[in-house]
């Protein structure tokens, strides 16, 4: 695919179909995230495939709750990912706090969106999740209680019929400016 195809095609997919993921995909989305950049190369995460049916189960329940049901689907994704936080590097750090950016937190985003992409390319969809129990999950998956959580993903493949939904995006105007604000 063309990477503007892969930008329309890539999309949160909320239902999958009962198939397992080949291994060599999972490891060519790991790759993927692997080769994100990071500011002062600090690579500031940790990624936890999940792909033990009853562990994923369990991790999947802690994704709603009574009062948020949104993320049921999750039990039908093949294979979750969570992504911990890992400590930067010395001079990430230093200059995070000078300069008041949170650093970590762009750096995973760019490492979860290449995973995500390189999915879309080898035919998986995925879902990004930012709602979920992460006092459980930890406790789960062994995570130590210093580090968190930044994101799950959910991963699978989906019904080919299921509908490339049209993005809806604020106007170029609203978003974007030259030379000025």
């Amino acid at each position: 695919m063309k990477f503007q195809e892969l930008i329309l095609n890539r999309q949160s997919v909320r239902k999958y179909i009962d198939k397992s993921i080949e291994k060599e995909k999972i490891m060519s989305c790991l790759e993927a995230a692997r080769l994100a950049p990071s500011a002062s190369n600090a690579q500031p995460w940790k990624f936890i495939v999940i792909d033990d049916f009853d562990l994923k189960e369990k991790v999947a329940k802690e994704t709603y709750s009574l009062v948020a049901g949104f993320n049921k689907f999750v039990h039908q994704a093949p294979v979750i990912i969570a992504i911990t936080l890992e400590k930067p590097t010395l001079v990430n750090r230093i200059g995070g706090r000078i300069k008041k950016k949170e650093w970590k937190l762009i750096d995973v985003g760019i490492a979860a969106e290449h995973l995500c992409l390189q999915a879309t390319e080898l035919g998986l969809g995925t879902c990004m999740l930012g709602w979920y129990n992460e006092k459980e999950i930890k406790e789960l998956l062994n995570i130590p209680e210093k580090k968190s959580i930044a994101l799950l993903i959910s991963i699978g493949y989906f019904d080919k019929d299921y509908k490339l939904r049209k993005k809806i995006r604020k106007s170029m105007d609203e978003i974007c400016s030259f030379n000025a604000y």
